[in-house]
């Protein structure tokens, strides 16, 4: 190997040897064959519906015959789609699926992005200008951020995400003993707001302000109070110079009516300025798009450079979303949808019932006791590593996640329910948590008889004998 390689290998190794002391380093793993899945984001089972499945296989091989039936220079490409969207990737048939998901999501347009990733990065990249600011959840996704770094407002400000949580507001309350509660919602966003509704440019209209939220987190599965958040945001900046973008990407399918996502379960699609929605999750394919009105949509096309300078969806792709969209417009999902929250009020069932039992340390386990309709529940523990692999042993994929995914000292096990997982397969992971939460409190009873001073029985009596080597 070359000395100036090396050299850049050594220096890499050594960050990565830092990373993997803090038992932070990632690795690519594959999940085990025959293991039972309550990792991924597939929330609906869409991926491997057999009906969805079906319609896809079909509308494929019409189209396959079509093409072999027609001029070769006209053929259809179904592996690659030519290009950018503005050079030769574009379709009527793209444009015939925006409109679709405009119109099942209640917006006046959007615009397709090959994941939700590069939707959020090119949104926030090119939208906010000089003097603008940005105000954002501290737990909001890594391409927020990285659209945020390339942008050119001139203020980035983080506000608590504990402060607009629907889940940590009703424990909040609860702590009080269902007092005051109120009080405290979305006290750190009204601060912020306050400031800036009293800085020149914002007050006179001069500079925007843009707040960005998600429909659902994913590492803490909660959900934002975006009624109230709407509403601070009216109080704080009455001229209208407030833009709400809600990153729906985790709830999109899930949530409203027939999975029309958080906004329209709260029917807020007028107060809302752009929604970025991902088709990796609930809906089982793969891309991402923005909802917004249409003179947003052609700024995007005309600055958005991770539309502008990338290859667009394939025709397969397209396809997929297609049939998702005509089965979820058909209401066939509704089923699983109902199943899915049953499974979810099930986990917890079974997972406080647990904790009841076992009488487990926060450090151990610990799990909210809030009310959720949410199919990721997080398991937070000291020892994320430790549990993901007893569950894996027994069958179960389920993944730590560890800093800097998420804030030290909030590591945690993530469950993510699906449609397709049943009641017995609860209750086999439960099982096994169950059973790794009885090893850890053994483990630290015996450690802990090691650390502290020997009990001697004599007779009745107890004695006891002093380490004093501790004195």
């Amino acid at each position: 190997m070359p000395e100036y390689r090396r050299q850049l290998d050594d220096a890499l190794g050594a960050l990565l040897a830092r990373r993997k002391s803090h038992d932070r380093l990632r690795r690519l793993s594959n999940a085990p064959p025959n293991s039972i899945d309550f990792s991924s984001n597939g929330y609906l089972s869409l991926s491997t519906n057999p009906v969805v499945q079906k319609s896809l296989l079909s509308r494929l091989e019409a189209e396959f015959a079509t093409s072999e039936n027609s001029n070769a220079l006209r053929r259809q490409s179904i592996l690659g789609s030519g290009g950018s969207r503005l050079l030769d990737g574009n379709s009527s048939f793209a444009e015939s699926l925006e409109a679709k998901i405009a119109a099942f999501h209640n917006a006046e347009a959007a615009l397709l992005f090959t994941s939700a990733f590069d939707a959020n990065t090119g949104l926030l990249s090119c939208v906010p200008q000089p003097g603008d600011v940005i105000i954002y959840d501290e737990l909001i996704h890594a391409s927020v951020h990285d659209g945020m770094r390339m942008s050119r407002a001139t203020k980035r400000i983080p506000f608590s995400h504990d402060s607009i949580s629907e889940t940590h507001q009703w424990r909040s309350s609860n702590d009080r003993g269902g007092q005051g509660g109120h009080q405290s919602k979305s006290q750190e966003l009204c601060d912020v707001l306050r400031q800036l509704s009293r800085d020149k440019n914002v007050m006179r209209c001069k500079a925007n302000v843009f707040i960005c939220v998600e429909g659902l987190y994913s590492m803490d599965g909660d959900v934002p109070l975006l009624k109230e958040i709407v509403e601070i945001v009216d109080r704080y900046l009455p001229s209208g110079n407030g833009y709400i973008i809600v990153d729906e990407a985790h709830s999109a399918g899930v949530f409203g009516e027939k999975g029309r996502g958080l906004v329209c379960q709260n029917g807020l699609e007028n107060r809302i300025w752009a929604r970025v929605l991902g088709f990796g999750k609930a809906m089982g394919c793969a891309g991402g798009a923005i909802l917004c009105s249409p003179v947003v949509r052609e700024y995007l096309i005309n600055y958005a450079r991770s539309l502008i300078y990338t290859t667009s969806m394939t025709f397969t792709s397209l396809n997929s979303i297609d049939v998702v969209y005509d089965y979820l417009i058909s209401g066939q999902s509704e089923p699983l949808r109902q199943h899915l929250e049953t499974l979810i009020c099930l986990t917890y069932r079974q997972l406080h019932a647990l904790c009841i039992r076992s009488h487990p340390g926060r450090h151990i386990l610990y799990i909210e006791k809030g009310p959720s309709k949410s199919p990721i529940i997080p398991i937070f523990t000291a020892h994320p590593r430790s549990l993901a692999e007893h569950c894996q042993g027994s069958g179960f994929m389920v993944r730590p996640i560890v800093a800097p995914t998420v804030p030290v000292g909030g590591e945690r096990v993530r469950i993510c329910l699906h449609s397709a997982n049943t009641p017995e397969q609860i209750e086999g992971l439960c099982g096994a948590i169950e059973a790794w939460v009885r090893n850890q409190m053994a483990m630290e009873k015996t450690r802990e008889s090691e650390r502290h001073p020997k009990l001697i029985m004599e007779g009745e009596g107890v004695f006891i004998k002093q380490d004093k080597s501790r004195l």
